[in-house]
């Protein structure tokens, strides 16, 4: 691909990031503005009790990890074990995913970003990542290489994923299945357990990539900044 890449995606309905409001209780996690080691910044999406996220920070201390966890229940069992390990390099932030990135997350500063067994939303798929209108939001905060795992046990939502990929958000992206020693969520567990194929799809944001969100972000209040 090369610069001023004609994309599919902006001809859809545009995401309004404007409309949203600030989740409650937002504060700005300091390594957004301070990240003075300038540790490469990833982002995981629907980290449920943390399992992936706590391994991850732990075994990887030069990247700085934001997870983010919307069920109550799932956050707090997260939130426990997370004080427990104390990791310098991990967040973990209660909030709906989509509000938190609009209000956090500056353009292209994200390393990597984890959707990892996202709910299927198998009666609603418009509501599947890739298929919304924010996922090109997601985009623009990615660094240009940047790269996007999203993993499945559903092999018709996976089909998808890689043809939105590939025809609609042209992401060069890989295909493949899990390995079935693979622990990396509790969930990922107990499908590889009854024997269950889980699909991973990998995707990169190459040179030249368009966004309609690329300079956008949103005016930050002194509340945003503590």
């Amino acid at each position: 691909m090369t610069d001023n890449i004609e994309l599919t995606h902006q001809q859809q309905r545009a995401f309004q990031p404007e409309k949203l409001s600030a989740p409650r209780d937002f504060i700005m996690p300091n390594i957004i503005n301070k990240n003075k080691n300038n540790s490469p910044l990833i982002l995981e999406i629907g980290a449920g009790k943390g399992k992936h996220a706590l391994s991850f920070a732990a075994k990887n201390p030069d990247k700085h990890l934001i997870a983010i966890e919307r069920t109550r229940n799932k956050f707090d069992a997260f939130a426990k074990l997370a004080v427990l390990q104390n990791l310098p390099n991990l967040n973990a932030i209660h909030a709906d995913a989509i509000a938190w990135i609009v209000h956090a997350i500056a353009p292209n500063i994200l390393a990597k970003l984890f959707i990892l067994y996202p709910n299927p939303e198998q009666h609603n798929p418009n509501q599947q990542w890739l298929n919304m209108p924010f996922f090109e939001f997601l985009l623009s905060r990615l660094k240009v290489g940047g790269e996007i795992t999203l993993v499945t046990n559903i092999e018709a939502y996976m089909d998808n994923a890689e043809h939105q990929a590939t025809k609609l958000w042209c992401l060069p992206n890989t295909r493949g299945q899990v390995s079935t020693d693979s622990q990396r969520t509790h969930f990922e567990v107990k499908y590889l357990a009854r024997g269950e194929i889980c699909w991973e799809l990998n995707m990169r944001k190459p040179e030249g990539y368009k966004t309609r969100f690329d300079n956008w972000q949103i005016n930050m209040t002194d509340d945003h900044k503590k």
